[in-house]
C-alpha cells in the first residue's frame, strides 16, 4: 500500500486530475510522493487514496485547499491517536496478563493445611489490638 509505483501521469489519470493539480497538492503539502534518485515523483496506493479523498472534499464538500489541509491535519491526528491507543491498549493487557500470572503464583504459594491452634491451657489469652509499627527515627 505505501510502494511507490505510479508516476505522476499514471496517479494523475488514476484519479482524474492533471498533472499540475498533483504538483500543486504536492506544494501545499496536501500529498508527499516519494521521488526517485533522478527526482521522478511516485506514488503509492495511499497517495492515490489520499488524491480521491482531496478530490471528494474539494468537489462534493466544496473546501478550499485550506479547508482541506485542516481537515486531512485532523484526519492524520486521529489515525496517529489511534494507533496510539490500540498499542497502549495493548501493553495494558499485557500487564494485566502479568499481574494475573503473579497473582496466580502468589496464590500457589500459600500453604492448604488446617492447624488448629489451642491456647496453652490455664491461660488465659487476649487479644490485643492491632499497632501499626512506628517507623524508627534516625
Amino acid at each position: 500500500m505505501d510502494t511507490p509505483k505510479y508516476m505522476i501521469g499514471v496517479a494523475a489519470q488514476l484519479v482524474g486530475m492533471h498533472p499540475q493539480t498533483l504538483r500543486l497538492y504536492e506544494a501545499k503539502g496536501l500529498v508527499r510522493p516519494r521521488r526517485t534518485p533522478g527526482g521522478t515523483r511516485l506514488y503509492s496506493d495511499r497517495d492515490v487514496a489520499r488524491l480521491k479523498q482531496i478530490q471528494r472534499l474539494s468537489g462534493e464538500l466544496g473546501l478550499t485547499l485550506l479547508g482541506i489541509e485542516h481537515v486531512l491535519g485532523l484526519q492524520d491526528t486521529i489515525a496517529q491517536l489511534r494507533d496510539r491507543v490500540a498499542r497502549l491498549e495493548s501493553e495494558l493487557d499485557a500487564q494485566h496478563a502479568r499481574a494475573a500470572q503473579d497473582v496466580a503464583a502468589v496464590h500457589r504459594s500459600y500453604r492448604r493445611e488446617i492447624v488448629l491452634w489451642e491456647p496453652p491451657r490455664g491461660e488465659i489469652v487476649r487479644r490485643q489490638p492491632y499497632q501499626h509499627p512506628r517507623p524508627q527515627k534516625d
